[in-house]
């Protein structure tokens, strides 16, 4: 293979592997190797793939396929991540194309086929930090010592890995000089972290925040993958004491049904659910909930999805997304009785996220009337020329929730003062004030 000179990535999957992406970039850029934007004028061209569901697998292989397909002599193709440590041989002999496989956290191994000197670079570098928006990921931890049966990340990933942290406040740093306004702490149980260090459960995070807290304190720092049985009234303490720790808080409950929550393997005491999000909401009145669902798992029945029904219109998230049960090798779940039909999984996905939209536009609109901050993500003009601006507030995650769009004038990466004037179901539209 000829030493590569230029190199182009895609990124598959979750902000867990948009973090392991930027790590390999920056081994690459530190090793002098140049990013492209187009495939075809790269020397090496890598996928950092997804394999967590069957979409995502299948999105994975038809992004291989597309490249490959156009790959040209002296072009270098890698694959790599999660959808490979499942099924690396079997992509590989289906697609010859393909020049090297690697399974996830071996981006020193691809670096180092690049002929780059990672040694002399080591894993997270100092330099070449780039931040695109307003945003950044701090990943805290991998893998999951989690049993859910029907999770494959165990299988993927391998068990807890936490990130010391000493090395997390450097790389807040570092991500905060570079531009960010925001770090958003992920990781596959952000809530477990420390444990494998020898931490009491449950105990870790909330010296961590305190400490990034400490280390970057006008930086917005918003925890996502929360555990429910780890959301400690420590952990509630902290997050309401530290005052860069925005009160927002992902926990993805999974169902609203304790005999479901069972055969996932999940916290199945739904009334501990309903004490700590009312213990989230007297420690901070304004806090903002997100969750995720999954409809139809194995053995499913109508009462128990009724009872997910009943759950989340209780709570009231403000915002939870509903996936269709995903079968996958390799997992408890797999062998289950009573698989529930697809027909029957989205009709029940779907009429869960109708029942969801009433509820996100009436939590929606008691931000209205109010000034909040805005991270300013996009910048252009309404149908009538005047200028806007598109970004988000504390109330919404990147990637996942919705976006709030103002009339005004600012920079892209800044952060703005602004007036909430209206609520849509998703979505907030505001005047710039300051």
């Amino acid at each position: 293979m000829a030493i590569p000179r230029t190199y182009h990535l895609v990124t598959l999957g979750c902000p867990k592997n948009d973090v392991d992406s930027e790590h390999l970039e920056r081994l690459l850029t530190g090793g002098e190797l140049l990013p492209v934007l187009q495939p075809e004028d790269a020397d090496a061209i890598i996928v950092n793939t997804c394999g967590f569901i069957e979409q995502s697998q299948e999105q994975s292989i038809e992004a291989v396929k597309t490249l490959t397909a156009h790959k040209r002599e002296g072009q270098t193709v890698i694959v790599a991540g999660c959808m490979t440590q499942l099924y690396g041989r079997q992509v590989k002999e289906e697609n010859p194309a393909i020049d090297h496989v690697f399974g996830v956290g071996q981006w020193q191994d691809v670096a180092r086929l690049l002929s780059v000197d990672v040694d002399a670079i080591h894993d997270i570098p100092e330099s070449n930090v780039k931040v695109t928006g307003p945003s950044a990921y701090l990943k805290i931890s991998d893998g999951c010592d989690a049993p859910c049966t029907f999770c494959v990340i165990p299988r993927i990933k391998g068990g807890l890995r936490s990130a010391p942290a000493g090395m997390l406040v450097k790389e807040a740093q570092r991500l905060v000089a570079a531009g960010a306004k925001e770090l958003v702490l992920v990781g596959q149980d952000t809530t477990a972290w420390g444990e494998d260090m020898g931490m009491a459960v449950g105990s870790g995070l909330p010296g961590l925040l305190e400490m990034l807290g400490e280390a970057v304190p006008d930086t917005w720092l918003r925890l996502m993958y929360a555990y429910p049985s780890r959301v400690s009234p420590q952990l509630i303490e902290t997050m309401a004491r530290v005052p860069n720790v925005i009160p927002y808080l992902d926990v993805p409950l999974q169902h609203g049904s304790e005999a479901v929550l069972r055969r996932m393997k999940r916290p199945s005491n739904v009334e501990k659910v309903h004490r700590f999000i009312g213990d989230l909401r007297a420690a901070m009145p304004d806090i903002v909930l997100r969750t995720s669902f999954i409809a139809g798992f194995p053995g499913e029945t109508e009462a128990e999805f009724n009872e997910l029904m009943a759950f989340a219109k209780a709570i009231r998230f403000d915002h939870a997304g509903c996936f269709t049960y995903s079968r996958q090798q390799w997992t408890g779940a797999h062998e289950m009785a009573d698989q529930v039909p697809d027909g029957v999984k989205a009709e029940r996905r779907d009429r869960f996220m109708r029942q969801q939209r009433k509820i996100a536009a009436k939590q929606a609109r008691r931000f209205v009337g109010r000034d909040l901050d805005l991270l300013v993500e996009g910048t252009g003009e309404d149908e009538d020329g005047d200028p806007v601006v598109a970004g988000r507030t504390y109330r919404e995650a990147p990637e996942v929730d919705g976006l709030v769009f103002a009339r005004g004038t600012a920079k892209v990466g800044e952060r703005v003062r602004i007036h909430i004037d209206e609520a849509a179901d998703y979505d907030l539209f505001g005047t710039v004030t300051g």
